[in-house]
């Protein structure tokens, strides 16, 4: 996983797994059934319009609420290559990697706006936005969780220590 490019999707501020996911759609753990409905309440038509390898750039606090897995799952089932947002609530941030969701902090994220293509370089730790040429440094990923994204999860990585 070096690089991600896609194609940017917007969210505001305090996007809770809520606005994700809704609790009404929690009767099924499956991912492709999440994935119908992910963002429906923030773009009901988000499900619809989302392709394998876009990125969301949202606001503040992306996560927030409930600890519900559900909400990265539903977002990577949907195709969902990467968030990036200036900061996650603490619980989303680590169900993500723990999903296999890479999420990046970075401060200036309102500055990409929507339909707009990223490129995502995991080493040299840059997000360049590929229409107007602006470079951003991201808030480093630790060590550890890397290697949890680039086992595809923390299930992934479990199984890749047992053997």
């Amino acid at each position: 996983m070096d690089k991600l490019t896609g194609k940017v999707w917007n969210f505001g501020d305090n996007i809770d797994t809520d606005l994700i996911i809704a609790a009404r759609y929690l009767n099924s753990s499956d991912p492709a059934h999440l994935a119908k409905f992910v963002m429906e309440d923030a773009d009901p038509a988000f499900a619809k319009k989302v392709q394998v390898g876009d990125i969301i750039v949202a606001g503040e606090n992306f996560g927030c609420g409930s600890s519900r897995e559900h909400a990265p799952i539903a977002l990577k089932a949907a195709g969902v290559a990467a968030v990036v947002a200036p900061s996650f609530a603490r619980i989303f941030y680590r169900n993500a990697f723990n999903m296999g969701l890479p999420i990046f902090e970075l401060p200036e994220a309102k500055e990409i706006k929507e339909g707009e293509q990223i490129e995502i370089d995991f080493d040299a730790g840059e997000i360049r936005n590929l229409t107007t040429n602006k470079t951003y440094k991201f808030t480093p990923i630790p060590p550890f969780m890397q290697e949890l994204l680039q086992s595809g999860g923390l299930m992934n990585y479990a199984k890749n220590e047992i053997k």
